[in-house]
């Protein structure tokens, strides 16, 4: 077999991989939305031209992703159900990498700046009150929070309301899952500071700068506060 043969060769789609794309395409074409059932495995594997063993595997992956939920039964009650976990594959995914050191704290951190910066200008620019008042909530729930972990997670809130105050939920999504493998670390960040009325300093400036439409100022006041939650994160570090 020639190098270019073998290139076409190893380039070729798996089997399921082609399901995958082919269920995609059934998806989009029946208009198909979260809470309808795909056809069975076995009606899968008719329509798709395929083995069953190839649409177990590509519905295996569908539901590691969070796109399906698996449904036993029979007849109508056959099938993989559509759902919408994209947040829960996303945060198992990131803490698995976190945990085999394959990304850095500093990588999540930078990616978490960039995204909150963006979000907090976006808020600021056209500042959504429901997401706003949930915000002022979490930091009331900080101000009262007994010990870290409490205190972590209305942080965590605090930091979701920001993402959504921007309207776009896929940015909602990965903020969630940033946030939930963090959880550990973040706790950690709080008991090393031991005091924690400098983040809610912070907490309460992007706040108020979001309230006060003022992109700038909402955006710098993110990134002081990553840079006082994870010091060791920095550029220099």
């Amino acid at each position: 077999m020639t190098t270019g043969e073998r290139r076409r060769t190893d380039a070729r789609p798996r089997a399921f991989e082609e399901v995958l794309a082919r269920i995609e395409e059934r998806i989009a074409a029946d208009g198909l939305t979260v809470g309808d059932r795909l056809p069975g495995e076995r009606q899968l594997a008719e329509q798709l031209g395929v083995g069953r063993s190839s649409v177990r595997e590509a519905l295996r992956v569908l539901e590691t992703l969070g796109v399906v939920a698996s449904q036993a039964g029979r007849g109508p009650d056959a099938g993989a159900v559509l759902t919408s976990r994209p947040g829960d594959a996303l945060t198992d995914l990131l803490r698995l990498h976190l945990g085999l050191a394959t990304l850095s704290m500093r990588e999540v951190i930078d990616t978490r700046l960039m995204i909150e910066q963006w979000a907090a200008a976006r808020a600021a620019a056209a500042p959504a009150h429901t997401a706003t008042a949930r915000m002022a909530e979490a930091i009331a729930a900080m101000d009262a929070a007994r010990d870290p972990a409490e205190f972590v997670e209305h942080d965590i809130a605090f930091h979701l309301a920001l993402a959504e105050a921007a309207g776009n939920r896929l940015i909602v999504a990965v903020m969630r899952a940033l946030r939930d493998a963090l959880r550990r670390y973040a706790v950690d960040a709080v008991v090393r500071l031991g005091d924690t009325g400098g983040l809610q300093d912070d907490h309460r400036r992007i706040h108020r700068a979001i309230e006060d439409g003022d992109a700038g100022a909402a955006a710098a006041a993110v990134a002081e506060h990553l840079a006082r939650a994870y010091p060791e994160s920095g550029p220099d570090s």
